[in-house]
């Protein structure tokens, strides 16, 4: 999967061979915002251009706009499987936080 950030906001960007355009959606976030463009330069443009007319649109009528992950996570499980992380983080030599990122991060990959 291909990306783009600004603004803290990341787009997922794929392309459509039937159109033969580079699409973009905004992540993150449940409005729907999309953009698209034939070159990777105007893609680029047409995502930043998305970005501000959301948050421009928000601020007119009064909405708070959706802000992307802030990359804190309040997880709550077992206090047995919150005892096995804790080893396996020290068995690995990190730290819990370090260690959970890494597992979220590989669940993640895996998944696509």
């Amino acid at each position: 999967m291909s990306t783009m950030t600004y603004r803290g906001y990341k787009a997922r960007i794929s392309f459509d061979d039937r159109d033969n355009i580079f699409v973009g959606r905004l992540l993150g976030i449940n409005d729907i915002i999309g953009f698209h463009a034939d070159n990777v330069t105007d893609l680029r443009s047409a995502f930043e251009e998305a970005v501000d007319d959301y948050l421009e649109a928000c601020e007119k009528i009064g909405k708070s706009p959706e802000k992307p992950a802030s990359g804190k996570l309040m997880l709550r499980v077992t206090p047995e499987i919150h005892a096995a992380a804790l080893v396996a983080a020290k068995s690995a030599g990190k730290s819990l936080n370090q260690w959970a990122a890494e597992v979220l991060g590989g669940a993640v990959e895996h998944s696509h």
